[in-house]
């Protein structure tokens, strides 16, 4: 049976059922506090809406995310999949977000996928046919299943504030990665989805800061550029300077006009 998060009731009601499978996660979630169910828009806009964040920041993600659906409103992958790809390179897409928002398009206007119908399935299933998308990474299925449809099973086990949250949830001595991560979550079914939310309920506790994906934690960073050297005004200076000349340079100016005033003398 699918279970869904659709309500704040329906989550608190999950994390009942979540300790009783796993007691071990009684005191996480009694130091992670109350904490509020997140969801977005689903279907294609929602989807495509999670590729525009992969490997960005909230705010560069948030940024990208209202220009692209500013320029196409309403929304709907007709008018994207046909959009120019200049158009869309101008709104701050990458070449490769493009793809991937134009093949989803073409998938979801020919019929091969169903964006809502996939949360009826099986998380194991939905997952499946949504990474079979290009461009949707098993993080970016797991993130549209758990916060776009409020599927109660879906984990994104490649979620890294998640994967250091059981880390220090569970005692252990590394941080799982992916595989390993899954593998533990074996326990919480049906109600990994529940365990994700406590997770990053749990890290913003103790960590105090929001978490980002390993995928965006695998992009590399930036090179450090040397930054260049503070340039000083001269003419703002320029009254000091004059007043701290030599005064062997002074007595230099005083001769030199001697010379002149004796050399006219003769003249005369």
């Amino acid at each position: 049976m699918t279970h869904f998060l659709h309500t704040q009731a329906d989550l608190e009601a999950g994390l009942v059922e979540l300790i009783r499978v796993d007691p071990r996660l009684a005191p996480v979630a009694e130091k992670a506090g109350s904490f509020a169910l997140r969801r977005r828009e689903g279907g294609y806009p929602g989807l495509c809406a999670i590729v525009c964040g992969q490997q960005l920041s909230t705010a560069s993600a948030a940024a990208i995310r209202d220009r692209l659906f500013k320029a196409f409103d309403p929304f709907h992958h007709d008018s994207v999949r046909a959009a120019r790809s200049d158009k869309l390179k101008r709104l701050g897409l990458s070449n490769a977000k493009i793809k991937a928002i134009k093949e989803i398009g073409k998938a979801v206007s020919s019929g091969a996928i169903d964006l809502d119908a996939v949360g009826e399935m099986d998380a194991d299933a939905a997952h499946a046919l949504l990474t079979a998308l290009h461009g949707v990474g098993p993080w970016t299925a797991d993130i549209y299943l758990l916060f776009c449809l409020g599927h109660a099973d879906a984990f994104p086990a490649g979620d890294l504030a998640v994967a250091e949250a059981a880390r220090i949830a569970l005692n252990l001595r590394k941080r799982p990665d992916p595989k390993a991560l899954t593998k533990i979550a074996e326990t919480w079914r049906p109600w990994r989805g529940v365990a994700a939310h406590l997770m990053w309920a749990y890290y913003h506790v103790v960590k105090r800061r929001e978490g980002i994906s390993l995928e965006a934690a695998g992009k590399k960073p930036a090179k450090k550029t040397k930054k260049p050297a503070k340039r000083v005004d001269a003419k703002k200076h320029w009254p000091q300077i004059k007043k701290t000349k030599s005064s062997a340079k002074k007595k230099a100016v005083t001769a030199k006009r001697a010379r002149k005033a004796e050399g006219a003398k003769r003249a005369t």
